[in-house]
């Protein structure tokens, strides 16, 4: 049985039961979650999966993700893969050995197989010259089937403060018509605390640049638990920007994990607000932005109601991969360069993370994977409960049971035991074969998610996944 699309909506904020479920848990723009990936899986695996994944009757279209890791300051929060550097000649270096995969990658899939998606990420892509950035694409247009119209979804990745005079013009020119861009904060202590000085103006003035030259979807970033942050200040951020009317707008929790990322060390802790005043932020956050017209998408996304994406949550055609909610569950995602990681088949592969195992492996004539996994067929059968749950706040079980030939009840059997507990909490309700989750369960959406994730159920180690509030 469909689930109703108006269930899809609301929001209500439980502090009590914020507070009650807030330990840590993956994001699940994978399952299996990238810690499950081994090093058993290579370049022979992959390559046998694009064979099975280019057979068959219909040969689904493509999403093209291109890592480019570098910045030339650090943010003090940051724990993306990047490469700080101030020298420009380091992307020449790294792009010699980017086109070279885009070609190995490119013999493997047939032309028939347009893509409709695609993404630059950082790093910061902006990094790069307009030049540069005008060749990578047209190399790209040479080795894969990228559409002439303006149909696609192509989005990039910038920072305002490293565009040149014609960069947006460029990036329109070569097809992007979707932009994110970091804000963060644009309180000037707090962005003073986190080594990352953008002014409002600049900010601003790239939006309506954006918009003059029609970009589709302008998105940006905030982050909310940064240093100094208070609900006051923030609120003054969050108005501004709600009055710039981003078309999306992501609103992250900063997770402060020094053991693992060695910049944040540069943060003072003491500087953190405190859990109490987080929760306080997160909730005057998304009151103002539904206040304000903003559709919840799910986790940390927000969008206007004419946005693809809240148009993707309305037909039920949302889904996640590596770069969070998109429109296009249809297609099957190559990613290249350091430490990407492709959906292709019944797999995710990863490339090397280190730049210089990456060099060596593409100067070899080698693809760059370097782990991966092969997903089992109960793998197959919990990303798609855990896709409903993140997509559509709800599980059809008629819907599973058709795709992948079992029992609901039966199958899970356990996990319905374990949700009892959040039922009685009222984080989710059920009936006519369906789960429901309840306006106050969407903020825990993560922790009903982990209740199906077989391997947390093994391992139950949260020590490499952030809070989920």
């Amino acid at each position: 049985m469909a689930i109703h699309p108006r269930h899809r909506y609301g929001l209500e904020f439980d502090q009590a039961l914020l507070e009650k479920y807030d330990r840590a848990g993956p994001r699940y723009t994978s399952y299996p979650t990238a810690v499950e990936f081994t090093p058993d899986f290579d370049a022979g695996s992959f390559r046998r999966q694009t064979v099975l994944s280019n057979a068959g009757n219909r040969l689904r279209p493509l999403s093209l993700y291109f890592h480019i890791p570098f910045c030339d300051t650090v943010c003090y929060y940051c724990a993306c893969n990047k490469i700080v550097t101030k020298n420009r000649k380091h992307a020449a270096d790294y792009l010699r050995r980017l086109h070279r995969e885009i070609q190995m990658m490119g013999y493997l899939f047939p032309r028939e197989r347009v893509v409709t998606q695609l993404h630059w990420g950082g790093g910061t892509p902006t990094f790069l010259s307009t030049q540069q950035m005008v060749d990578l694409m047209g190399h790209s247009r040479r080795n894969f089937t990228l559409l002439d119209n303006d149909e696609g979804e192509y989005g990039i990745e910038i920072d305002p403060r490293a565009l040149e005079a014609d960069t947006l013009d460029t990036l329109r020119d070569i097809g992007f018509n979707r932009l994110s861009m970091g804000v963060q904060d644009l309180d000037p202590q707090v962005q003073a605390a986190v080594n990352r000085i953008q002014p409002a103006e600049l900010t601003f003035s790239t939006l309506v640049r954006a918009r003059a030259l029609k970009f589709k979807s302008v998105s940006l970033d905030l982050i909310y638990g940064l240093p100094l942050q208070t609900p006051e200040s923030f609120s003054k951020t969050l108005q501004l920007v709600i009055d710039a009317q981003p078309d999306r707008l992501s609103i992250f929790n900063y997770a402060h994990l020094p053991q693992r990322f060695k910049v944040q060390r540069q943060i003072n802790e003491e500087d953190l607000p405190s859990a109490e005043t987080k929760l306080a932020i997160l909730r005057a956050s998304i009151e103002g932005l539904l206040d304000a017209g903003y559709v919840y998408i799910g986790m940390d996304h927000f969008a206007r109601k004419e946005d693809d994406l809240s148009l993707a949550l309305e037909n039920g055609s949302l889904y996640r991969n590596f770069q969070g909610y998109a429109t296009h569950a249809d297609c099957e995602l190559v990613a290249m360069g350091t430490s990407a990681i492709s959906r292709v088949g019944d797999c995710y592969a990863q490339n090397a993370h280190d730049l210089e195992d990456y060099y060596r492996l593409i100067d070899s004539s080698q693809l760059a994977i370097q782990r991966g996994v092969v997903l089992t067929r109960d793998d197959l059968i919990r990303r798609d409960v855990i896709n409903q749950l993140m997509c559509q706040f709800a599980i059809d079980f008629d819907a599973i049971e058709k795709a992948h030939g079992i029992e609901f009840e039966e199958y899970f059997d356990v996990e319905l035991k374990n949700l009892e507990a959040m039922m009685a909490d009222g984080l989710m309700t059920s009936g006519d074969r369906q789960l429901l989750v309840t306006p106050k369960g969407r903020l825990l959406i993560r922790n009903i998610s982990m209740v199906f994730d077989a391997y947390r159920q093994i391992d139950g180690d949260g020590q490499r996944f952030s809070k989920v509030i």
